[in-house]
């Protein structure tokens, strides 16, 4: 599901990334699903940024992002999407698979069949919010041969990117 913003970018969803850059998908989905607890940035009412924890999940093709009902995070969503998505680094520095980060909009699902479907996977407490995301950036950072600083940039309708720094 790719579409296009009011603004001309382009948003896809976690499965058309996949399609798109299987490997890079692994590795990300590996990285989100090493550890539990990650961070995610909104956008406070006067426009600075807000991070707080967060649990996701990978189901049906979506990239979900679930929160306490009435959390300021999930307000914040629903007042302007954009996010920014960091995956746990993990402990020490070895951050094995790399940094991953994804950037989007997040929408929120009012849909009782998808929340349905949703809770019989992830069995969460309720009440809860529940948001899709639609992708605008995927990037992920690593070190390669203790040489190279590795950035790999993927997003929608583009070829991903790949830069090499010493």
């Amino acid at each position: 599901m790719a579409s296009s913003t009011a603004t001309g970018s382009t948003a896809a969803n976690w499965s058309c990334f996949a399609t798109a850059e299987p490997d890079l998908a692994a590795t990300v989905e590996a990285r989100f699903g090493a550890y539990t607890h990650h961070v995610l940035a909104t956008l406070r009412r006067d426009g600075s940024p807000r991070t707080t924890g967060l649990e996701v999940r990978f189901l049906d093709g979506e990239l979900w992002l679930g929160m306490m009902p009435g959390s300021v995070k999930a307000l914040d969503l629903r007042r302007d999407p954009r996010f920014a998505l960091q995956a746990n680094p993990g402990d020490g520095t070895g951050m094995g698979g790399g940094d991953v980060r994804i950037g989007g909009r997040a929408i929120e699902v009012e849909d009782s069949a998808t929340r349905a479907r949703y809770v019989k996977e992830v069995e969460p407490p309720e009440p809860f919010h529940l948001f899709r995301t639609e992708l605008t950036e995927v990037v992920r950072t690593y070190v390669e041969d203790d040489a190279y600083l590795v950035v790999q940039v993927w997003q929608p309708g583009q070829p991903l990117r790949t830069v090499k720094r010493t």
